[in-house]
């Protein structure tokens, strides 16, 4: 029987459309607070407390101070952080303290897994982004044979450049760790603002199969 796998959709920055990615029932949904993002987001202080989402709240930070996380995930709720950029896992580890610390990495041919694992004891989870000069927002897959050279014993989101037509290629890595899917640029109308029919038609195709 096939492991469940979990979603994840990022980047969101409407509260009506929010609305319907919640409906649909994701895992997590994620607010991005790095300015560099196109997806930053510019949402009321009670946003939170409007929604009508059972969805676990991520917050992603890029090279953030810890003063500024803190705050946003009291403000905004958030149940996890999401560290998108050169945090060392002293940084984490002070992070972790505030709310559960997903690490993403910048996957490319040159990565070497072992380094991640100077961070298995401060971290949630891992989340493999395709490498890019932005962190993360390239709409671009990263080669997937390299998860192969994964082998550490901590879970993993899959992320960068996922379109509504990769459910199949997703089951088939059939990787120990893969946890869930980070789901953002391919699924968009506009940037930020979710397609909520790619989004159900993927939600019913990856969870039938």
């Amino acid at each position: 029987m096939r492991k469940k796998l979990e979603i994840k959709v990022c980047g969101n920055t409407e509260h009506n459309n929010l609305q319907k990615v919640c409906d649909l029932q994701p895992d997590y949904i994620g607010l991005i607070f790095y300015p560099g993002s196109k997806r930053f987001v510019h949402t009321p202080k009670n946003m939170s407390k409007q929604m009508s989402c059972n969805a676990k709240r991520v917050g992603v930070f890029v090279n953030a101070e810890p003063g500024e996380i803190a705050e946003k995930a009291d403000k905004y709720q958030l149940d996890y952080i999401q560290l998108h950029g050169d945090e060392n896992p002293d940084f984490c580890a002070k992070i972790n303290e505030i709310r559960p610390v997903f690490k993403a990495f910048q996957i490319n041919k040159l990565f070497n897994f072992t380094q991640v694992n100077n961070y298995l004891s401060v971290s949630y989870k891992f989340l493999f982004d395709t490498s890019s000069a932005t962190y993360g927002g390239s709409g671009k897959k990263f080669d997937w044979a390299l998860l192969s050279a994964y082998k550490a014993n901590k879970p993993f989101f899959l992320s960068g450049g996922i379109r509504p037509e990769d459910v199949q290629a997703i089951l088939d890595l059939n990787h120990p760790q893969l946890e869930g899917v980070d789901l953002n640029s391919g699924f968009e109308v506009s940037p930020g603002i979710k397609d909520i029919n790619k989004l159900k038609e993927f939600f019913y195709q990856l969870r039938a199969l």
